[in-house]
């Protein structure tokens, strides 16, 4: 997976820093690691689009004008205006190999079942999953195929190639199904019996 790369500079500290900085047209924000002094930096709000707002878990690659640093690191928290929806304020987490860290993963679902194509309806349980893995483990999502389900079928997260990885879940938790809809569920129940062959 390669990494995003975000363009940052320092910034002063404090909560009428911050207000200064947004007014500059930027987004505050935190970058700290294991061992590590924190950092506060801002970031312009474009720059900001493929981190926050995705699905997706990206290893970012923060690059800091006035030190020339770069860190890696990923997304860790975010703050919204609550009347506005602006991004507000950003964490980034620094990470290092070797050692593990916690990040959510989403599935992404390909194909169209089978068992949707002769009716049914595909119920998703879960979008995704917390795990903790090598920083080198870190994917966009958990890919699931789910073109040879047919009704009555799910796919669960043993389902899953899941060997690198540690989740709290339980291995038979159902990540979807594909059910019968009720209308066949109940002309099926309701059907007469036949009388036999003549």
């Amino acid at each position: 997976m390669q990494d995003i790369i975000l363009k940052a500079k320092l910034r002063q500290t404090g909560k009428s820093a911050s207000s200064v900085v947004r007014n500059e047209g930027m987004v505050p924000g935190v970058y700290y690691a294991k061992g590590e002094q924190n950092i506060s930096i801002k970031a312009h709000p474009l720059s900001l689009r493929p981190i926050v707002y995705t699905a997706h878990t990206r290893i970012v690659s923060l690059e800091i004008e006035e030190t020339k640093e770069s860190h890696k690191c990923i997304l860790k928290d975010t703050s919204f205006d609550p009347v506005s929806d602006k991004l507000i304020h950003f964490d980034l987490q620094g990470i290092q190999e070797g050692e593990k860290l916690t990040v959510e993963l989403p599935f992404k679902f390909v194909g169209q079942p089978a068992g949707v194509r002769a009716g049914g309806k595909m119920m998703t349980q879960i979008h995704k999953i917390k795990v903790k893995c090598l920083p080198s483990d870190i994917v966009e999502f958990f890919e699931v195929d789910v073109a040879p389900l047919n009704m009555g079928q799910s796919v669960a997260l043993k389902d899953l190639d899941l060997a690198k990885y540690e989740y709290e879940q339980s291995p038979e938790t159902v990540i979807l199904t594909v059910t019968k809809p009720r209308g066949m569920q109940t002309a099926t129940t309701d059907a007469p019996a036949g009388k036999g062959k003549k």
